[in-house]
């Protein structure tokens, strides 16, 4: 027998279900404020969509409200003023991965490679991400997305070039595995309908999953995240204390172990609940009018 009371479910992170709101706001204020390791930059404004041009301002007022507590922001696209953001970023001492979004259309595709590749040229771009959930989306066909990856590692070939995508991917896809320099993989235990009780397990295993089938190659979590309001997904509830509780677990398990996570997301879009229902507008650590989420100015729970 090797019991022992402090090890009773200490696999599956903090217990913060004996903390009071103010110890909470506490807790979360202090993981933040510690620094995390990368965030995923939300660029667009209430009222503002893919699609819309962004202008620098609006990059720079929210880049200056991240930098504190960040080293890493992550971009994903290179057109319509969303260049600007690794600009601003290295401008902030901040550095980036950089990514392109590709799609079906493939004239559109061509500006986002060039424009990642102009980028990196540059000097503002750290890790190129060539594609977001393309194969999620059936976007275009592996053959073409290899071709992309494999034009912008020609072209930059002194940076690591990867695709972000489902854990999975990387599993079912050997042939873009192999091609790329770095792993990047989107991991949401959310998205999988998996109790928050279980998250931290479950996110611990996606990721074991992805080092497995890199075979040697760095692997970076470039999303995940927990929303704090909409509608649950099967056993995935949104609420602020679950919120919270998978931020403290996925930072304090990254943190232990020297993983690269990028959270999702700064703020909260409220465009997003046109692709993933009301919930998708809540992903945010900061609301849409840029105040800090789960603070003691806020009501909690």
């Amino acid at each position: 027998m090797s019991k022992r009371e402090g090890k009773i479910l200490s696999l599956t992170g903090t217990d913060i279900s004996q903390l009071s709101q103010v110890q909470l706001q506490d807790h979360f204020k202090k993981c933040l404020d510690s620094g995390i390791h990368g965030i995923g930059f939300s660029a667009f404004r209430e009222g503002q969509e893919p699609g819309d041009q962004l202008d620098i301002e609006q990059i720079q007022e929210r880049m200056a409200i991240l930098k504190p507590h960040t080293g890493w922001v992550r971009s994903f696209s290179c057109c319509l003023g969303n260049e600007l953001i690794p600009m601003v970023a290295k401008q902030m001492g901040l550095k980036t991965l950089v990514g392109a979004w590709l799609g079906d259309d493939l004239e559109k595709n061509e500006l986002e490679i060039e424009g990642l590749i102009n980028l990196a040229k540059k000097g503002y771009v750290d890790v190129c991400a060539v594609g977001n959930e393309v194969l999620y989306r059936d976007d275009l066909s592996e053959e073409q997305l290899l071709e992309y990856i494999a034009r912008v590692k020609e072209a930059v070939p002194n940076l690591p070039v990867g695709y972000v995508d489902a854990y999975y991917e990387f599993e079912d896809r050997p042939a873009v595995t192999a091609i790329c320099d770095v792993i990047l993989a989107n991991c949401y235990p959310f998205w999988e309908g998996c109790p928050i009780e279980y998250s931290l397990l479950y996110m611990k295993d996606m990721y074991n999953r992805t080092i497995k089938a890199a075979g040697g190659k760095k692997v970076i979590i470039t999303e995940t995240g927990w929303p704090n309001r909409g509608q649950s997904f099967h056993g995935a509830v949104p609420s602020e204390e679950n919120a919270i509780r998978y931020f403290l677990n996925s930072q304090q398990w990254c943190e232990s172990e020297d993983i690269e996570m990028f959270y999702f997301s700064s703020f909260d879009e409220s465009w997003k609940i046109g692709a993933e229902g009301d919930v998708g507008a809540y992903w945010g650590l900061w609301d849409k009018d840029e105040k800090l989420k789960y603070s003691k100015k806020n009501n909690l729970i």
